[in-house]
């Protein structure tokens, strides 16, 4: 997002219905949009231009939109737009925003952007915070970014743990989650912990100390990754 403008990209091997994206992007205002019926070139943009958001249909003649979304570079929204409802399910688990059934109308199409312009750091007027936002069950819940410490994978949901003993699960993966997050102030230090980078007081090799005397461990793989940033952010070595 530059400027307030959100840039998007829309792939759909109908050319009507992108047509139907690019009017209703003109209605909400705000937002700049890409549109591609070739999957290939689809990726090659978004590769080289991040968007902040994608409209993508599941089911084109060249490739699975679901192929497709693993593919996008991290960090990008991804809002499906089909015609096949059994596919929202698969959708969900990959962590997408939101699930638009065809024919959608603008309002419903709105509701879908408002929860990406969150997600990507949207900063909201009423608050002043940058929030995520989460399913917990069925319902979306935001989590400001301020709260977070860590985030714990387990077997088939994620823990947020949060200040003031607050702990928000969800269905989502760690790495959906981890996308979500703005890589500059969140690190992976263990295949089943992201921490946020400001809330560290403490590092070595084997674990990460956090405010409020919390200790992680760091898996060997991740161990060069948490020397290199946690350092250059200013956090306490403790074998210095």
């Amino acid at each position: 997002m530059i400027d307030g403008i959100i840039n998007c990209m829309a792939v759909d091997d109908e050319p009507l219905a992108l047509s139907v994206i690019s009017s209703f992007c003109e209605r909400k205002g705000g937002m700049r949009l890409e549109s591609f019926t070739d999957p290939e070139a689809a990726l090659m943009y978004a590769s080289q231009n991040r968007p902040d958001i994608v409209f993508l249909d599941i089911e084109m003649d060249q490739v699975s939109g679901l192929e497709l979304a693993g593919k996008l570079p991290r960090g990008c929204c991804v809002i499906f737009t089909t015609a096949f409802v059994q596919y929202a399910i698969d959708g969900y688990d990959l962590g997408v925003v939101d699930f638009l059934h065809k024919p959608f109308s603008y309002d419903r199409f709105s509701r879908a952007v408002d929860k990406a312009r969150i997600i990507i750091g949207y900063v909201s007027s009423q608050s002043g915070q940058q929030v995520i936002m989460v399913k917990e069950d069925y319902a979306n819940v935001p989590v400001p970014l301020s709260e977070i410490l860590y985030v714990e994978a387990m077997n088939n949901y994620s823990r947020i743990f949060r200040t003031g003993d607050v702990c928000t699960s969800s269905r989502m993966s760690l790495k959906s989650l981890m996308d979500m997050l703005p890589s500059e102030g969140f690190l992976k230090i263990h295949r089943s912990f992201i921490v946020s980078i400001d809330k560290v007081v403490g590092f070595s090799r084997s674990e990460v100390r956090l405010v409020g005397g919390r200790t992680l461990p760091v898996g060997r793989q991740f161990a060069r990754d948490v020397y290199g940033c946690l350092g250059r952010n200013g956090a306490k070595s403790h074998e210095d």
